[in-house]
């Protein structure tokens, strides 16, 4: 099924004409929970992760078109598409699932040792795919993506990475979400070489750089935040809901989208230059549904997210007075397009 919301029309600062957003919404169903989602450029593929699997849907016709099995506790998806090879992390055996782009078959599953598989990435620059894992300590680990190979790790000064961006000079940035600080990583060296504090962002998690601009937004729970990489300076602040876990960005727009499982939506902002950003739309979305992905040759930001029914009877809270989730009885995959 798929329903279009029309979410209103905004002139975007510097662009003559004026734009809108609307998005789709398509029903998946299919079992299993979710966390990051990858767009691959300009096909309309769309990976979910799905607690234990990963799903391969057309972002365009919301059909499920394929399938990676053997995905314990996955988190995340990377494509590397010169090495024809994409990438899934799995926190229940502490490895990671290399496969082929074209057939989707698994090639072989990475054993990592560090475990606290979670966040991954891949960075032009250095050829590399990038883990970013809660492990103790926390650590960055920088897979080759013709092989498998692990090529380095860097240790990290927080147990809680989470989003990673590189800069394609060299450099790559790391939030923190413990001790909100965002590392810069010299891919040459495979080293720390800095650490900034992000307040008034609390908790960063999703991460995007501009390359044309040279600037780092941050993605954080009510307040997201844009810095100057070349000083770790904070040059505008965004108000955004709250729940935050990813970010989005579409270069040659100018937009980012912000997110927010806690409020329901997103927000979509608007690079006027480098310093000023404006809130164009805010999109309704789902509770819950708190990570994104963009393709920046279709524009098409998507997010993910099962609707859960009501817990056993019987079910008693965790250690940090949590219920447990009931069982899934619905998933919608959401295009935001304008």
């Amino acid at each position: 099924m798929t329903k279009y919301a029309l979410i209103g029309t905004v002139v975007l600062a510097g662009i003559a004409q004026a734009q809108s957003f609307k998005v789709a919404k398509y029903s998946i169903g299919g079992d299993g929970g979710t966390d990051y989602l990858t767009a691959e450029s300009g096909t309309g593929r769309v990976f979910v992760s799905r607690a234990t699997h990963v799903m391969v849907i057309d972002g365009t016709t919301g059909k499920v078109i394929g399938d990676i099995p053997d995905c314990p506790r996955t988190h995340g998806i990377a494509l590397a598409p010169k090495s024809n090879h994409g990438f899934v992390t799995n926190g229940g055996d502490s490895t990671v699932t290399m496969f082929d782009l074209k057939t989707l078959a698994v090639i072989k599953k990475i054993p990592v040792k560090t475990g606290g598989m979670d966040g991954i990435m891949f960075d032009d620059f250095s050829n590399r795919v990038i883990l970013t894992n809660h492990s103790h300590p926390g650590t960055l680990v920088a897979l080759d993506p013709g092989t498998g190979d692990i090529a380095a790790t860097v240790e990290l000064e927080d147990t809680g990475p989470e989003g990673a961006a590189s800069d394609g000079k060299g450099k790559i940035f790391v939030n923190n979400e413990g001790k909100s600080t965002i590392q810069v990583i010299d891919s040459k060296t495979w080293k720390a070489i800095a650490s900034w504090p992000v307040a008034p962002c609390d908790g960063p998690t999703g991460l995007a750089y501009d390359r044309k601009s040279d600037r780092l937004f941050s993605g954080c729970g009510k307040n997201s935040i844009v810095l100057d990489p070349a000083s770790g300076k904070i040059v505008a602040t965004i108000t955004n809901g709250d729940g935050v876990d990813a970010l989005g960005f579409d270069p040659s727009q100018k937009l980012f989208y912000v997110p927010a499982g806690r409020d329901s939506n997103v927000t979509v902002v608007h690079e006027d230059s480098p310093d000023k950003y404006t809130v164009v739309a805010t999109v309704t979305t789902m509770r819950g549904a708190k990570t994104i992905a963009v393709d920046p040759v279709k524009h098409v930001a998507y997010l993910f997210q099962p609707e859960y029914g009501p817990p056993p009877a019987d079910a008693k809270p965790d250690e940090r007075g949590r219920m447990p989730r009931g069982p899934v009885v619905g998933a919608y995959l959401f295009a935001i397009s304008h």
